[in-house]
């Protein structure tokens, strides 16, 4: 997942601090930002769970951790802002989770944060976390943070394995083969029902983690950004971003793929596949495993499978890759006073890392909520529901991944789905990074993202025949021309300034 980059809308402050408000009322916060070093440890978290957890978990960290944590738990939905609005007006927390830090590259550079990349090796679980995660989070070449891993890339195909076999097809090893199951799928009565009523691959309203930035990987293309004669590069100004689009155009002209992706949501993506009408996702493998569980409620007799290696027209098999983690924490110098204060609160994220106690936030209690099966932990089904409400949310604190502190790794009798997991691992041969990682640019900052919806909107009309190759190209110099050529000048100085 590449990091979203954002403009920070201080705008929006006076909405943000009446939520921080009732956000309080909800869940005791710090309202001064930080506190005396024997209190509590103030942090705001990002709750992806409609009600905040009671403290069942938060105690038993505690207890193992020997801190005291106040935790400000924000919906995901409204982070950003309530994070803008305790920033603004000086009542961030001692711990902050920070999916973008060039939100906060000004205050950065103006020493607001700590920089904590010369404290890690004092920490025998801390110094464990990845060096190349690490140097992906480094802002002007220092670390501020630590990190909560993700795997590096998860992308890949999921199919209908069953109408794979009727056809006397196998998983597809290079693009030739995706089209012609795309093709099959369609026109060759998969399911063997008489009718013409199925496409090849269902497709959403997301160029990055839809069927898009997967294609374009396979082709060769650049992850958002690349190098070229010495330029940092948007990868739409790439010959392979050209050739993905003439691909996926045929694909769409031709009928095997649903017409309205644009519009498709990811909810809809997903009915179309687990409702028999589609037999290709492409994107996240791991979602193998709840796609299966409602498309066999439905018809018992599917199966489904997942591939990762699909090679483009060089021969070769890449695939684009985020940073290495979902978030970062950092820490505010306006609540975090001193060093001593610091070190405190990396003792906490230290001791957070040892393998029991991370193994009591990510899967709770032993028995209760989870069983060891095979050195992995299973949930307890019916006890499912009490873990996503008690211990899920708590997964916004994690810290590194089950590699680097020693946790349990999740346990499937579902075997695409364990399959999915080593395909992921398999993935990391053959990343393709973002070149814009650790890269500066205010321009990209202000404008970016509204940039960014020119080249989409422009992607988008290729592929429905709306433009041709002539009308891309003035999409992009309209791009340049409206702050792009700025963003390339100036992650190129950055480029040039750390290499």
């Amino acid at each position: 997942m590449k990091r979203t980059k954002k403009v920070v809308l201080y705008a929006g402050v006076c909405v943000g601090l009446v939520g921080l408000t009732a956000c309080n009322q909800n869940e005791s916060a710090s309202s001064e930002g930080g506190g005396a070093s024997d209190g509590p440890i103030t942090m705001m978290a990002t709750l992806h769970t409609p009600e905040v957890p009671d403290k069942k978990i938060q105690n038993m960290i505690e207890e193992e951790t020997g801190a005291t944590l106040d935790i400000q738990w924000v919906p995901g939905d409204n982070y950003d802002e309530r994070l803008n609005a305790a920033f603004a007006t000086g009542t961030l927390p001692q711990v902050v989770s920070i999916q973008n830090p060039d939100l906060f590259i000004g205050a950065i550079q103006d020493d607001q944060f700590w920089e904590v990349g010369p404290y890690l090796e004092e920490y025998e679980n801390l110094s464990k976390l990845k060096p190349e995660i690490l140097e992906n989070s480094k802002i002007d070449g220092k670390i501020y943070s630590i990190y909560q891993g993700r795997p590096l890339s998860r992308s890949g195909i999921i199919y209908r394995k069953d109408w794979a076999d009727n056809l006397g097809l196998e998983a597809p090893t290079n693009i030739d083969e995706v089209y012609e199951m795309a093709r099959a799928f369609t026109e060759d009565d998969p399911d063997g029902n008489g009718r013409d009523d199925t496409i090849g691959i269902t497709d959403r309203n997301d160029m990055q983690y839809g069927a898009f930035k997967a294609i374009a990987s396979w082709h060769g293309t650049p992850n958002d950004w690349g190098i070229k004669d010495g330029v940092v590069t948007p990868e739409f100004m790439f010959d392979e971003y050209m050739d993905t689009l003439n691909y996926i155009k045929d694909i769409h002209e031709n009928g095997y793929m649903n017409q309205d992706f644009p519009v498709t949501s990811k909810t809809d993506q997903q009915d179309m596949f687990k409702t028999g009408k589609a037999g290709i996702y492409i994107g996240s493998m791991g979602d193998v495993e709840t796609i299966y569980r409602d498309a066999v409620a439905l018809n018992p007799d599917v199966e489904l499978d997942v591939h990762n290696y699909v090679e483009g027209p060089d021969g070769e098999y890449g695939i684009w890759s985020i940073p290495g983690y979902g978030s970062l924490m950092m820490f505010p110098k306006s609540a975090v006073k001193t060093e001593d204060e610091l070190k405190k609160i990396l003792d906490f994220f230290d001791n957070l890392m040892d393998t029991d106690t991370m193994n009591t936030l990510v899967w709770g209690v032993e028995d209760e909520h989870y069983t060891v099966e095979d050195g992995l932990a299973k949930t307890i089904a019916e006890n499912q529901q009490a873990a996503d409400r008690e211990v899920k949310p708590y997964l916004s604190i994690e810290i590194g991944e089950a590699e680097t502190s020693g946790r349990y790794e999740g346990y499937s009798d579902y075997p695409p789905k364990t399959k999915a997991t080593e395909l992921e691992k398999d993935n990391e041969q053959y990343l393709i990074q973002d070149a814009s990682i650790g890269l500066h640019s205010d321009e990209y900052i202000q404008n970016g993202e509204r940039l960014q919806s020119i080249i989409q909107d422009a992607t988008y009309q290729y592929i429905l025949g709306q433009i041709d190759e002539d009308g891309f190209n003035k999409a992009v110099d309209n791009w340049k021309n409206q702050g792009g050529q700025t963003i390339m000048d100036e992650y190129t100085e950055s480029y040039n300034e750390l290499n």
